[in-house]
């Protein structure tokens, strides 16, 4: 729960909370209109999603709400069944990931390699930046007209300018809260016409109402939302999880993975039973919060507290923000978010790391969040299986007085090694006694234990006699169960 902070970090909590909300209110409209909900269901998803998993979760912090990794998802099943399979399908994703959490199964994300997170960094950035340019279009798809285009780009660049200047000057107020007022300010007093909060959606609104889903109770609609419950799920844990280790590495600290998955899920499942879309955690609105200054579950609580008090209290001036302020602010997020570092690195790392980055980053782009870090660990998982199957060698020494072959072999033993493993040995020259001395090399899988089978079948039929040694203890006794003498 809340530690006891000074009022100095109280200032800072409250302050980024603020501005993390000023932030999620386009975030979560649009996120909507990409899932054909109206702006409603995701901004209650970001107010829910956000205060439970900011009070309960794993990571002080950590930003969560309504994403577009999971309105994509959600586009056919609404199209083709309804908004009331959708709340239905979220409870059910929620009911997996707090059976995720409650397995611990979060501790699976340490398998993901530091290219693979390159990779998701950059390609979030990539996509966080695309998502801001729609802002720049007219509702039929056209680019805004010439000066009111110039206006907002102008106000854009003025925001970023506050944002970078603004922890020079003090760092008492968030800078992107001081960019937001700034350029709110000029547009208020200078009477400048520029797209609004309140030209995207209506954001006015009473508190969420709590409602079943309507939907049958059966073996048919199970089918219906089941796949898609699944599919959310993962791709919220995954991207949840990402940023959770993203800001562990930021902020020096440590996040509990089990415990960000259980709330991720217990926030979904009450967000499916109030009318929310679903979420899961967001990269830029964390980043936000933690360039801001906030450390603790605080900041959270007040950008859902915020949240939710603009939308039932605070509209009529909520929506007079100029949504050219927000962008800036998302473009700050852009910048800070992507590794440019991964640019300088590239020549000097391995060739299949640097692949891996540019692999992740495009699928992240072009298809989903999901499928870019599960085509990433594969492929990197791959790469490493076969470098070392070709680290699989054998020293010979040859006694002709004993009659005796020895083979030293140095090198892991698993599927991958299997064919090097076989290629080592070439019996038909070989003496009758053989002794094969696994002291430098480590068995790691059951496809080495058969190969290991094989080769002592295969020499007791030639008449040979084979003896396995320097194996570990529980290698030997894997071979000896299999009939195998060690």
């Amino acid at each position: 729960m809340l530690q006891k902070l000074s009022l100095s970090t109280y200032k800072i909590e409250i302050l980024s909370g603020l501005t993390v909300a000023l932030a999620l209110i386009p975030e979560a409209v649009a996120f909507a209109f990409v899932a054909n909900v109206a702006p409603l269901v995701g901004l209650y998803a970001a107010f829910i999603i956000c205060f439970i998993t900011a009070t309960f979760g794993g990571r002080p912090g950590m930003i969560s709400g309504a994403t577009g990794a999971l309105a994509v998802v959600m586009v056919s099943l609404v199209s083709q069944h309804g908004l009331q399979y959708l709340f239905a399908t979220v409870v059910l994703m929620g009911i997996i990931q707090l059976s995720a959490g409650a397995l611990r199964l979060g501790k699976f994300i340490s398998l993901v390699p530091h290219s693979v997170m390159l990779g998701f960094v950059n390609g979030l950035a990539i996509v966080i930046f695309l998502a801001q340019l729609s802002q720049f279009k007219t509702t039929s798809g056209g680019w805004l007209p010439g000066n009111e285009l110039y206006t907002m780009l102008a106000l854009v660049a003025a925001t970023m300018a506050v944002i970078y200047l603004m922890p020079k000057i003090t760092k008492s107020i968030p800078a992107p809260l001081a960019g937001i007022g700034i350029v709110f300010a000029i547009t208020y007093f200078c009477g400048l016409d520029t797209k609004s909060v309140g030209d995207i959606a209506n954001i006015a609104g009473g508190l969420p109402q709590f409602s079943i889903p309507n939907i049958p109770f059966n073996l048919t609609s199970l089918k219906i939302i089941l796949p898609y419950a699944f599919t959310l799920a993962g791709i919220g844990l995954i991207e949840s999880l990402l940023t959770l280790s993203l800001i562990d590495e930021i902020t020096e600290t440590n996040g509990q993975n089990s415990r960000e998955c259980i709330a991720q899920g217990a926030a979904n499942i009450v967000t499916g039973f109030f009318g929310g879309m679903g979420g899961c955690a967001m990269i830029g609105q964390s980043m936000i919060n933690i360039s801001s200054g906030a450390r603790y579950r605080l900041s959270g609580i007040a950008a859902a507290a915020f949240l939710i008090f603009f939308i039932a209290v605070a509209s009529p001036i909520i929506k007079n923000i100029p949504i050219a302020a927000l962008v800036g602010v998302m473009f700050m997020v852009v910048i800070g978010t992507f590794a440019w570092s991964s640019l300088r690195i590239m020549h000097k790392i391995p060739k299949v790391d640097a692949f891996v980055i540019v692999l992740v980053s495009a699928t992240t782009v072009f298809y989903d969040l999901a499928l870019a870090v599960f085509v990433g660990v594969v492929f990197s998982a791959l790469s490493y299986a076969w470098e070392s199957a070709k680290h699989m060698s054998a020293k010979t020494y040859y006694h002709e007085d004993e009659n005796l072959k020895i083979y030293e072999l140095h090198g892991p033993l698993f599927f991958g090694s299997i064919t090097s493993f076989r290629e080592i040995f070439k019996l038909k020259n070989d003496p009758k006694n053989i002794i094969v001395d696994f002291s430098a090399s480590r068995v790691w899988d059951h496809s080495a234990i058969q190969a290991i089978k094989s080769l002592t079948i295969k020499c007791h039929l030639d008449g040979r006699v084979i003896t396995l040694s320097g194996l570990s203890e529980d290698c030997a006794a894997l071979l000896r169960r299999k009939g195998i003498a060690v």
